[in-house]
């Protein structure tokens, strides 16, 4: 079947490896309140394992759900971090360090708005629709400050790491 890909036990192996490696970088920096580098990490994998990411991600996913329970945030890793790998793989021959800084950030600043979701739908099922923006609204609002860290430090973290990192993972690759 031409166009299929098959995964072997090497891509079964890696892709272990990028989902522990995202887990060790949440928990190494998980001190910090905002400042993470699997945003990073997300869009580098992105970049150059391409079609793995679709399988890291509900790996991650799952073991931070193991690890932490599967609350409400663990709903918004669903969409957020798929949201991210999607962005990225859109523009994944895009190689200026200040487009990926610029997007990282991006991410960052809206991170808050993104998660704000399923607070404003539980809200709405709780109290109906305009209950359920208040709730959404109100959470988003009251994390602006960790945003602008968010993003910030993801501005910050891709401007300096890009270039080693991605130097490091096109000799990896080749």
């Amino acid at each position: 079947m031409r166009g299929k890909k098959k995964l072997g036990a090497g891509d079964v192996a890696l892709i272990g490896m990028m989902a522990a490696f995202l887990e060790a970088c949440k928990a190494a920096l998980a001190f910090l309140p905002n400042i993470e580098l699997v945003s990073f990490w997300i869009i580098l994998f992105t970049i150059f394992f391409r079609w793995r990411i679709w399988f890291v991600i509900p790996v991650f996913l799952l073991v931070e759900g193991c690890i932490y329970g599967m609350g409400l945030w663990w709903i918004q890793y669903l969409y957020v971090w798929p949201l991210l790998a999607g962005v990225s793989f859109i523009f994944r021959k895009e190689e200026s360090v200040w487009f990926w800084s610029v997007l990282s950030s991006v991410f960052g600043l809206l991170f808050g708005l993104l998660c704000a979701v399923p607070y404003g739908v539980m809200g709405a099922v709780d109290g109906g629709l305009r209950a359920g923006l208040y709730a959404g609204f109100a959470w988003w609002v009251a994390g602006i400050p960790f945003d602008l860290v968010h993003g910030v430090g993801n501005f910050v973290v891709m401007a300096v790491l890009y270039k080693p990192v991605r130097s490091a993972l096109g000799r990896m690759n080749s």
